[in-house]
């Protein structure tokens, strides 16, 4: 439960060294990177070809995506990428500029992702936060009832004792 909430807390946050945990939602990059995995970018100066990035815009709706850098050219003067998720046929259309580049992949964790996602939901969150403090708090009113009746036992012990 611990490692699932740290997990969830650290994709809502920026880390240390310009990181980020961020969940892939496609199967692009499989085997490689599996559906649902969360990955852990850090944003570098320089990125070389072979290295896996996450990078922002190239799409309509301007989501980010996961895929490995082919190629790189130098068009008047800037760095272009060219990149391609391991499990499709060709490069991706959109040519992508350094400034458009989140991070690099450090790490993966497979199926963490879904995990994460599950926590963010409305059931996610009953499940994860309400029913566990819900039995906690049961709990703690159990002990305090039992706690209350050694109390009283002990008083009337006390009241109905033979004096010396």
């Amino acid at each position: 439960m611990i490692f699932i909430a740290a997990a969830t807390a650290l994709s809502n946050l920026k880390l240390p060294n310009n990181g980020k945990l961020l969940i892939v939602q496609s199967g692009s990059m499989e085997p490689s990177i599996k559906t649902g995995s969360a990955v852990f970018i850090q944003k570098q100066d320089t990125y070389n070809t072979d290295e896996i990035i996450t990078f922002s815009g190239g799409n309509p709706k301007n989501e980010t995506t996961t895929h490995r850098i082919v190629k790189s050219e130098l068009i008047n003067g800037q760095e272009i990428f060219i990149t391609k998720g391991d499990a499709n046929q060709g490069e991706d259309r959109e040519q992508t500029k350094i400034t458009n580049i989140l991070g690099k992949v450090s790490f993966s964790l497979p199926y963490l992702g879904y995990i994460v996602a599950f926590t963010k939901t409305q059931m996610g969150f009953i499940f994860l936060i309400v029913v566990p403090a819900v039995i906690i708090i049961f709990s703690e009113v159990l002990n305090l009832k039992k706690e209350i009746l050694q109390l009283i036992e002990k008083r009337k012990q006390k009241k109905f004792s033979p004096a010396s």
